[in-house]
């Protein structure tokens, strides 16, 4: 099953897109977040273009494990998802994906303005990994 993946941000939303077998996780693209009343479409969109047949939309929790007004922003973006592509969408816990991802392309040796574009797709494919990854055992993969 191909899943596609949301890093949502508060300038740029992160995309990445399993293979069909839901084995592999790709960073595809970065979409603006403005303007919010669009945003749900464009990633419905994005979805149908590449096939998906669930979409996966990451969750900002603190380090405790709360929610501030970021997560609640996640829910209400899936929600719009879910509206949007009648498809199943789920939330994942994204901690640290985004740090995790910006040091990633600081090892990699990626410059200061290519890294800025590429960070929320890269993080949207850790969060995509982690969640195929979760999914995988509990399939007994």
């Amino acid at each position: 099953m191909r899943v596609l993946a949301v890093d949502p941000g508060t300038k740029r939303v992160g995309l990445a897109v399993s293979d069909p077998l839901g084995i592999t996780a790709n960073p595809i693209d970065s979409l603006a977040a403005e303007p919010g009343t669009t945003l749900a479409e464009r990633i419905a969109a994005v979805a149908r273009r590449r096939e998906a047949e669930k979409v996966v939309v990451g969750l900002p929790r603190r380090m405790d494990g709360s929610e501030g007004p970021e997560a609640a922003a996640a829910r209400r973006l899936a929600d719009d998802i879910r509206r949007a592509t009648r498809l199943p969408v789920s939330l994942y816990d994204e901690r640290l994906t985004s740090a995790a991802a910006e040091r990633a392309l600081l090892e990699g040796g990626v410059g200061r303005a290519r890294r800025r574009r590429l960070s929320d797709q890269v993080a949207a494919a850790m969060i995509l990994r982690s969640f195929l990854d979760s999914e995988g055992a509990r399939r007994g993969r």
